[in-house]
């Protein structure tokens, strides 16, 4: 299948335009390289630079790759700054993702994928997290994929583009190529691991009065690999929904810095600091959807393994891609 990667350059994309070519798709990646990176594009994908804000460049780029179908990454994801410039977010998120709605529909595209987040849930009602609960997003990030979310279920009902929504809980991990890599770093592993690293003095922990077992915020992880499979099965003529990626597995914030010290054999400190605003204490998947109606299992559920891959590729790659 001719498949069109927006944001494949960045850290879940570029491990999903991995596998997509390993299981024998064609891929063109999209993107701006304003988060991703050159040289995380495999280097068997044709690469265009381009902005989803260009309407016509979108165009060119879905019909010049024959595009079957689109996998859209492209997005700013960092919670904080939507808090501060939420325009920046809805410009990005919903107004330039707009235009790629409407290439793919002019193009006669059939399957669209869409990256979404838990955050569209804001603070959830109960815990393991069901695709049922009501969806009440806390900041500008999540809200603007809610109302791209929304925009699916209209182009499907009005233009038959039959779509795919993925609930994303915390991605980690690394594939032996790629890892993660981001400008503004704001995960918890990677800052972790640039302590064992030697880079950073000591990691923060924001909260340990949580009511959970040791005061800090639980967080359910998955590893990008186990990310990518779901998107490939998601292009199976007939597929189509929202649905939760997750471990249904809860790790807190002391317990992964404990495993970043098992794996890297490195001792790590830990500066603890007050609430941020807005931090649940629990964010746990209920994925029993996506392994009954995609036949999804991940690979790597336990943490240590997850935690295991994102450190040998840091050891590999310490200052991240060369670009």
């Amino acid at each position: 299948m001719n498949v069109l990667v927006t944001g494949g350059a960045g850290y879940i994309g570029s491990v999903c335009v991995e596998e997509l070519l390993g299981a024998g798709h064609a891929v063109t990646v999209l993107d701006n390289l304003s988060e991703g990176h050159r040289a995380a594009v495999d280097a068997r994908a044709n690469f265009v630079h381009g902005d989803l804000a260009d309407r016509e460049l979108v165009q060119r780029a879905v019909r010049a790759a024959k595009t079957e179908a689109v996998i859209h990454f492209a997005a700013h994801a960092l919670v904080g700054e939507s808090m501060t410039n939420p325009g920046k977010y809805f410009r990005n998120n919903v107004a330039s993702g707009l235009n790629l709605l409407d290439a793919a529909v002019e193009a006669g595209v059939k399957k669209f994928v869409f990256s979404s987040t838990c955050a569209t849930y804001g603070v959830p009602e109960r815990v393991p997290m069901t695709e049922d609960l009501p969806q009440r997003p806390v900041n500008p990030y999540g809200e603007s994929k809610l109302m791209f979310e929304k925009l699916l279920r209209w182009y499907e009902e009005l233009h038959g583009l039959e779509f795919v929504a993925f609930r994303y809980f915390n991605a980690a991990g690394a594939s032996e190529k790629f890892g993660e890599h981001h400008r503004v770093e704001t995960h918890l592993i990677p800052n972790v691991l640039r302590v064992a690293l030697g880079q950073k003095p000591h990691c923060e922990i924001f909260g340990t009065d949580y009511p959970t077992p040791d005061g800090t915020c639980i967080r359910d992880y998955i590893h990008i690999a186990d990310l990518a499979q779901a998107h490939i099965l998601a292009l199976a003529p007939g597929r189509r929904g929202f649905f939760n990626l997750g471990n249904g597995a809860g790790y807190s914030v002391r317990e992964v810095v404990a495993a970043c010290e098992k794996i890297s054999g490195q001792k790590i400190s830990a500066l603890e600091r007050p609430r941020r605003p807005g931090d649940p204490p629990r964010l746990v998947a209920a994925a029993a959807k996506a392994a009954r109606e995609l036949g999804w299992r991940p690979k790597f559920p336990k943490l240590e393994d997850i935690v295991a891959t994102a450190w040998a590729w840091h050891r590999r790659h310490p200052q991240g891609y060369a670009d």
